[in-house]
């Protein structure tokens, strides 16, 4: 089954987004976040993968801001972990954030996330930095991570 990566445009695809964001985060982003993202078009933008057109089965949002491109959040639901989806979003969003004109990726990961790192070191992303008790619910220092030379990938 391929997977189809659509982009999330009204506030009826909310739900979804949310969901996965209470199964993947212990301080998951609101509903009311979601809709504010929405409103910022030219900076904001979220993509959601799904089967066969079925429910959306995992999501990355992202900021393009000037030459940057931020990763805020990518997830996917514990049922369809480690079967390529996140890495498959994660390849299609910095393709996307290149063609809008990102030259580099950041984003932060928790220290523990051993697999996001596994997955983010595989794209070409190294630790730039720490920022100590980011997250809470467990507090856990946050790694940046960079990838420099973002480029558009056709075919």
């Amino acid at each position: 089954m391929p997977l189809q990566i659509t982009q999330l445009t009204s506030a009826d695809q909310i739900p979804s987004v949310l969901e996965i964001e209470a199964a993947s985060f212990t301080s998951p982003w609101t509903r009311e976040m979601y809709l504010s993202e929405l409103e910022n078009r030219n900076v904001s933008y979220c993509f959601l993968a799904s089967f066969d057109n079925g429910p959306a089965i995992g999501f990355c949002s992202f900021w393009r801001v000037l030459d940057e491109l931020h990763i805020n959040n990518l997830a996917v639901l514990p049922d369809f972990r480690h079967r390529g989806v996140g890495a498959e979003l994660l390849a299609f969003v910095l393709n996307e954030g290149a063609r809008l004109g990102a030259l580099r990726a950041t984003l932060e990961v928790r220290r523990s996330n051993t697999p996001a790192l596994m997955l983010y070191e595989r794209y070409g992303f190294t630790v730039a930095g720490i920022r100590r008790d980011y997250y809470t619910n467990p507090q856990e220092d946050a790694l940046i991570l960079w990838k420099d030379q973002l480029v558009v990938r056709t075919g």
